[in-house]
């Protein structure tokens, strides 16, 4: 069967920030790399959308100087004039209302949306968009990884190896059925003690004469709202008022698999109206998105996770080596180094 289907050095499952920066170095390296994204965009949680002639950043906010990573891809996105220090006041608001500034950070923002950075990322790339695996079998010298792909791309490949870069539950579900052919010795194990929070995050639209005084305020020990951005004042071009509300873990589990989100947008809409401003109650339009996996509340210590098979398989992401994009770009990175020593 891999006679008849397309062959590949490395095949990457999932275009986040890790499943990119690996799928670069290692095709910097002269290997033949393919990416297989389940969705029509890249970047995972590093997400923008268009409504109504604007974009809003429905994920990553902004990007945070965290270490010697972001630092390099900071630099790298300024000279492009992707990116550009963000000055915007930034709060606190623990109980009893007690606003406190935020403690200062080297900020920096996208104005035309923060999937830009993925998108800068993914340059020159081959990335199969819409192409949902579904399994990963050993067969001969080659992993086998069939999906479900738009029409114009194959339903199978043939890789040396295999990085897995998505969300480990996610990896999870998709690598169980390796446990009969005794190739993950224990790595199962360690991907499902991996624990992610959810979010429902809302995007409301106000008239453009309401404005609040601040751009963010994280919002500490409340049971429904976690943050709330000002996006719009990310973009000089913007006619409209765009907040964003990020909820709770706590509540975004009561609506994980609720079909109808609307009560869940009126309730996070009318707590932010009565902890912040009160015309958040009265948005001119809105729009939902439930994010599974947006934060690794349990990750693993180490930067990647291997088999100890003669075919490499690893796992990487923001959960391997910490829970922020400075370990996403270090385990993509880590993860590129691993498959090198092998192939």
């Amino acid at each position: 069967m891999t006679n008849r289907i397309p062959k590949f050095d490395v095949a990457v499952v999932g275009a986040g920030l890790a499943g990119l920066v690996c799928a670069k170095q290692l095709q910097q390296a002269d290997l033949k790399v393919v990416i297989l994204e389940k969705s029509r965009g890249v970047g995972g949680r590093v997400d923008t959308r268009r409504f109504y002639d604007t974009c809003v950043d429905r994920g990553l906010p902004y990007l945070e100087i965290q270490g010697e990573q972001t630092q390099q891809l900071i630099d790298r996105l300024c000279e492009q004039k992707i990116v550009r220090p963000w000055r915007g006041t930034a709060y606190e608001l623990h109980p009893q209302n007690d606003w406190q500034l935020s403690p200062p950070a080297n900020r920096y923002i996208a104005p035309q949306g923060m999937s830009a950075i993925a998108k800068f990322l993914a340059t020159d790339l081959e990335i199969w968009r819409q192409c949902r695996v579904k399994t990963i079998v050993p067969e001969g010298k080659t992993w086998l990884l069939t999906s479900e792909a738009a029409e114009n791309f194959p339903s199978a490949i043939a890789a040396k190896a295999v990085v897995v870069a998505i969300p480990a539950p996610q990896a999870l579900a998709l690598l169980e059925s390796l446990t009969s052919t005794n190739r993950l010795l224990g790595v199962l194990d360690k991907i499902a003690s991996v624990r992610f929070d959810p979010c429902i995050a809302v995007t409301a639209s106000y008239r453009d004469d309401l404005k609040p005084s601040w751009q963010a305020v994280k919002i500490i020990d409340h049971p429904d709202l976690a943050w709330v951005g000002w996006d719009s004042s990310k973009r000089e071009s913007s006619k409209q008022t765009i907040l964003i509300i990020h909820s709770t873990a706590r509540f975004a589990q009561t609506y994980l698999d609720v079909s109808d989100l609307q009560p869940a947008i009126k309730q996070l809409c009318d707590r932010a109206a009565q902890l912040l401003l009160p015309w958040l109650d009265s948005p001119e339009w809105c729009q939902v998105h439930r994010w599974r996996y947006s934060f690794p509340r349990r990750f693993l210590e180490m930067p990647y996770l291997a088999t100890t098979s003669t075919l490499p398989l690893i796992c990487c992401g923001d959960w391997c080596g910490g829970n922020r994009v400075e370990s996403a770009l270090n385990s993509g990175l880590a993860s590129a180094g691993e498959v090198l020593r092998h192939l």
